[in-house]
């Protein structure tokens, strides 16, 4: 620690850091521009200019940029300066000279970092009276709009695109006045983080497409905190709706998972909400009808028949609570594959029973060796490729430390790397994104990947069996990599169910396992393959096969299918069947899926914008969501469809249920490892000053008049009896529990840089913590005990592929498809092969090959790979056509199109 003064007061703060930082930590008004507290300092701006004294004596003083100046103990600072305020404010009016008078029409009016910078500069008069250079701006794709014109050239945009993302299509043109931060030409922004630039950015240059597509003032926006729905790292969100309709998603700070950012299909993959085919009202044999019939019917229905309840990975562990209250726990079935299903209790047992504990994302940012086995991380959890980039310069920032360059020195640090970076392993399937930054690669097969776990395991635990006959090239990979494990502080072992083999997994877990006897930090991740996939294996419940059995076998006639496409998690023939075989199928959804179109009664669910509701990411840390806006028609949320079908039903459990409280409170009580869920959030009752937090900033504006073509007078706004936050404008504007925080806004601060104010510290935890808690923490003192069984090396056979998946960020997962944006970044179904395989079925690019994986035949363009190995091929898990379900598994050559 060390003594700082400021305008003569004495402030007690950490040592090492910036006086940028620190000033903002400590609640000062500082203005910047080219510093970000994910990217640190690198002087462009000139914006943040302070005073330092060199002793109580030094009435003169010298300006610096306080992003560029460490503290040290007994420093004196001035931010009230005359001086200092003179510079800043001429620095606004020089960033002004070619910037537009277009506050008014930009996107970012209101909500922008340089309107507040001008203010808090005290800038008001331009002195510029001269011609102003303007640009061509570019069409960069279905996510980010483009305005050069208002570039004030912080820099910030190709710093976070290019060095911290690790983008290769975006720079920096030209030089000096005329400098231009785009692509080489007009096409779509590649990397898969682009649209962090509309926050990254402190002007209106990159802004959301999507929003502008039907803008609205952010200021104008209902929003609640949410949880990210399109993959299992459960990245805290913001979600904005006006007049009924989900505008815009936003990053919502969390310090321990997604930080400062999200990924594109978590940002984009909204549109689905506002789809024109939604189900908004209930369905009856083919028939609209009302609430009121429908209930009816179901009470009915349910008192004459043998019901079973499919549940589903991406609905709320409350929605599927429900169901299985509902229909009886040996009644309730996971609705995930069998393989899945498996997969994910082997999960639980490895990160419960197991010694490696789980890091968070920023946990792992904080790695200083890893090896990634069996994931392509970009296109299966993006957010954890993002981490594993920040990671990689762990190694080399200790010799920055030694060089006594600040570690948030950014330019000076990145010069002094150049190109080293720390250890990462990569053993996947065929290349991937991050290989440009792995120190050592593997393409092989799942199988492949396991038997270099265990050999790998083996050299730091001898106890772990040992691969046979194994080849020496692959044995002094295995030295490499057990090596650098073993010289790491902290290093992190990722797998997950993308490939669907137990073995890489379970080879996954003797690596992490064999490095905790010696290191306690190692730690171990697990990605699943949906949003609440891990929430849904630790609730407990039959395989789907069970369920189909069931119906096959006459123990139930009729099923209750919750928020889940069958046909994503059996082959189309065992549906197919089992939907045929079923007297009556209810099912609750919201979007249209080739399941639905087979129920008999269909029940129109809310989506995470219109519900509250639990997930557990795949570290096992329980977060809720907020409902954003009341449905309109008779849309609700499918845990209150359930308990309303259960009351209706004469079920006694249910009816003590009265609320989304009860409910969870229901599920700690009677679900072991979801015990301590409903202390994640404040209750309902929860008031500050007597006062809920309102989920619309105090600007909001046209609610007497949003309503005037039903009503002239303004009606009552709902009320809220799940959460403590208010539909209105009306409430506490003090800092809201982390958990509950709807936006980010502080006097002064009306972009999204106002998150400094709710930080314990600058990129630190939020004030209170940060929200959600962990149901699962390993036990690092048990001992391993490892998997001893390892697989059969691979060998192709002549005729025929393995066929195994690929995964995509845009088209894999099963909601953000229907995006509007995000369809048009869906690749073609394509099956990818080795070049050998293509030279020897004298295949080229694009042409067709015909093969049959268990009984359906596919006929696939090409798509010729040098990274997969022979003997492989992969298709594109779930794109449209294409199967989510059972592979790995042989697929049979039946004929090749050469035309």
């Amino acid at each position: 620690m060390a003594t700082l003064y400021i305008d003569n007061q004495p402030y007690e703060v950490t040592s090492g850091n910036n006086l940028l930082e620190t000033c903002l930590t400590l609640g000062f008004d500082l203005p910047y521009f080219c510093w970000h507290p994910a990217m640190g300092s690198v002087g462009a701006c000139r914006q943040c200019a302070i005073k330092v004294y060199k002793d109580e004596n030094d009435k003169k003083g010298k300006l610096v940029m306080s992003c560029m100046e460490p503290v040290t103990n007994n420093q004196r600072i001035s931010i009230t300066d005359a001086e200092a305020k003179e510079f800043r404010e001429e620095i606004i009016g020089w960033l002004m000279t070619n910037h537009p008078h277009d506050c008014a029409v930009c996107d970012e009016g209101g909500s922008c970092h340089l309107q507040d910078m001008t203010v808090m500069t005290g800038h008001s008069y331009r002195k510029f009276r001269y011609k102003k250079r303007t640009h061509i701006n570019q069409n960069l794709g279905p996510f980010i709009n483009h305005e050069m014109n208002r570039c004030i050239q912080c820099y910030r945009c190709v710093r976070f695109y290019n060095d911290y993302a690790g983008g290769k299509d975006f720079d920096v043109f030209a030089s000096r006045n005329n400098v231009y931060f785009g692509r080489h030409e007009d096409g779509v922004l590649e990397n898969e983080f682009s649209g962090n630039l509309s926050e990254v950015c402190p002007t209106g240059v990159f802004t959301d497409k999507t929003l502008k597509q039907h803008y609205t003032r952010k200021w104008d926006l209902t929003m609640a905190p949410s949880v990210c729905q399109h993959c299992s790292l459960g990245c805290n969100t913001i979600a904005g709706e006006r007049y009924g309709s989900l505008r815009m998603i936003a990053n919502r700070y969390h310090g321990e998972v997604n930080g400062y950012f999200i990924c594109d299909r978590g940002r984009f993959g909204y549109e689905f909400v506002n789809a024109p085919d939604r189900v908004r009202q209930p369905v009856l044999n083919g028939k609209t009808v009302g609430r009121d019939e429908i209930m009816e019917e179901i009470k009915k229905r349910l008192k004459e028949s043998k019901v079973i309840g499919i549940g589903s990975p991406r609905a709320s562990i409350q929605s599927n609570f429900a169901l299985k209250a509902l229909v009886g726990k040996n009644n309730f079935y996971h609705g995930v594959s069998e393989n899945e299903h498996d997969m994910a209790e082997l999960a639980i047992q490895i990160l419960k029973e197991g010694p490696a504990r789980t890091p968070s994302l920023k946990e792992v940012e904080s790695a200083d060796a890893i090896f990634i086995m069996g994931e392509d991380l970009t296109n299966s959890s993006p957010m954890l490729a993002l981490a594993v980039r920040q990671a990689v310069r762990v190694k080399p920032m200790k010799e920055v430390i030694q060089a006594n360059i600040p570690d948030w020195h950014d330019y000076a640090a990145r010069e002094f790397v150049q190109e080293k970076k720390g250890p990462l392993y990569s053993a996947t399937i065929h290349g991937t994104k991050l290989d440009d930054i792995a120190a050592q690669t593997h393409y092989a097969a799942p199988d492949e990947i396991a038997r270099l776990g265990f050999a790998v395991a083996h050299r730091i635990d001898s106890s772990v069996p040992d691969v046979e006959n194994y080849p020496d090239e692959l044995k002094k990979l295995a030295d490499t990599i057990a090596e650098g494990l073993k010289k790491a502080e902290r290093p992190v072992v990722i797998s997950g169910l993308s490939s669907e083999s137990e073995s890489v997994m379970k080879a996954a877990a003797n690596v992490a396992w064999a490095l905790n006897k010696s290191n306690k930090n190692t730690g171990l991740v697990l990605t699943m393959l949906e949003c609440n996939s891990l929430g849904l294996a630790m609730m407990g419940g039959g395989k789907l096969d069970g369920a189909f059995n069931a119906i096959l076998h006459s123990h139930a006639d009729t099923a209750i299918i919750m928020e889940n496409d069958l046909y994503r998690h059996g082959s189309t023939a065992t549906v197919d069947k089992f939907l045929k075989m079923c007297r009556q199928i209810i099912v609750l959804d919201h979007t249209p899926n080739p399941t639905m179109s087979k129920a008999h009664v269909i029940i129109p669910a809310g989506t995470f914008a219109e519900s509250d509701g639990t997930l557990v990411n795949n570290e096992g840390r329980a977060q809720r969501f907020f409902q954003v806006y009341e449905a309109t028609d008779v849309i609700q949320e499918s845990w209150r469809w359930l308990l309303n079908m259960g009351v209706n039903a004469g079920n006694e459990r249910m009816s003590h249920w009265k609320n989304f409280e009860d409910i969870t409170k229901a599920i700690s009580d009677e679900e072991p490892m979801l015990k301590g869920v409903e202390t994640i959030t404040p209750p309902a009752t929860y008031r500050v000053a007597g006062q809920r937090i309102p989920r619309e900033p105090h600007r909001y504006s046209g609610r007497t008049a949003m309503n005037a073509h039903l009503n002239v007078s303004e009606p009552k706004p709902p009320e809220d009896p799940d959460s403590s936050l208010s539909y209105t404008m009306e409430g506490y504007r003090g800092l809201a529990p982390s958990s509950m925080i709807p936006y980010f806004w502080s006097p002064g601060w009306n972009s999204v840089q106002s998150v400094n104010k709710y930080q314990q510290e600058v990129a630190g935890h939020l004030r209170g913590g940060d929200p959600g808690l962990r149901l699962i923490e390993a036990n690092k003192n048990t001992e391993p005990n490892y998997f001893m069984s390892v697989p059969e090396f691979f060998q192709p056979i002549a005729g025929h592929f393995w066929v195994v998946w690929t995964h995509h960020i845009y088209g894999s997962d099963e909601l953000s498809n229907k995006s509007a944006s995000v369809s048009q970044r869906v690749p073609k179904p394509y099956v990818m092969i080795n070049p050998k395989d293509a030279e020897e079925l004298k295949l080229t690019e694009g042409q067709l090959l015909s093969f049959e994986v268990l009984k359906d035949v596919y006929e696939l363009p090409v798509r010729i790979n040098n990274t997969i190995p022979a003997g492989l091929a992969a298709m594109p898990y779930a794109l449209e056509g294409m199967p989510a379900t059972g592979l790995p598994e042989w697929g049979i050559i039946k004929s090749v199109d050469r035309k």
